[in-house]
């Protein structure tokens, strides 16, 4: 009697953990649409010319590679100084060509896109490149978890 007593209770406590688990784990997962949207909130971040409202799309822990630097940047500061220096090109992104993947509680938004840039002078030159984004639900919201981007070798030549 006191091993089915004991194998009971193990029972009970495993679902109620299994559920626990379950339930903590909701999985989201995006429509393409929201994805496209994703970018258009950073986009239109990048239009307030502000590097602290660019810098909210991303995940605290977040990696950035920059199109127009050579090094990784993986903290807030670093971001904030890079994203410093780029707004003042006045960027205005636009995309050509993308692939979206989802998942739970993942997003995937790669391809190419270009960016109008403006100089001190109002002179404007488009600058085409390769892009990934991926992004994570954290706590309702969707940010940006990676970004890498790099000029088209086209742009290079």
């Amino acid at each position: 009697m006191k091993n089915i007593k004991l194998i009971l209770a193990i029972t009970l406590f495993t679902l109620a953990f299994n559920y626990t688990l379950t339930a903590k784990t909701i999985c989201t997962t995006p429509t393409e649409s929201e994805v496209s949207a994703l970018f258009d909130r950073w986009n239109e971040s990048l239009q307030t010319l502000n590097p602290e409202l660019v810098v909210e799309n991303y995940f605290p822990e977040s990696v950035l590679h920059p199109t127009l630097q050579d090094q990784m940047v993986v903290d807030k500061a670093g971001k904030i100084a890079y994203f410093t220096k780029f707004l003042q090109k006045k960027p205005v992104g636009k995309i050509i060509e993308r692939q979206i993947f989802t998942g739970c509680n993942y997003a995937v938004d790669t391809g190419i896109y270009e960016f109008t840039l403006t100089s001190a002078e109002g002179v404007t030159s488009v600058a085409k490149a390769r892009y990934t984004f991926t992004y994570k639900l954290e706590n309702g919201k969707w940010l940006i978890t990676s970004h890498t981007s790099a000029l088209s070798p086209e742009e290079i030549a």
